[in-house]
């Protein structure tokens, strides 16, 4: 999956306020988007399940 072939979605999630603040600020420490880190995990789940299922 290449970034510059596919358009960023907006997307609204419901997450436990104190997990999510939590994760922000982790993020905001390491100068981490956040939006990309959670991309890049659901990418990884994904990769995983796939190579579960060779």
């Amino acid at each position: 999956m290449n970034d510059s072939n596919h358009s960023k979605k907006k997307v609204t999630l419901s997450l436990d306020s104190e997990v999510y603040n939590k994760f922000q600020e982790f993020c905001e420490e390491n100068a981490i988007m956040l939006s990309k880190k959670v991309e890049i995990i659901m990418k990884n789940i994904m990769e995983q399940e796939n190579e579960g299922k060779k």
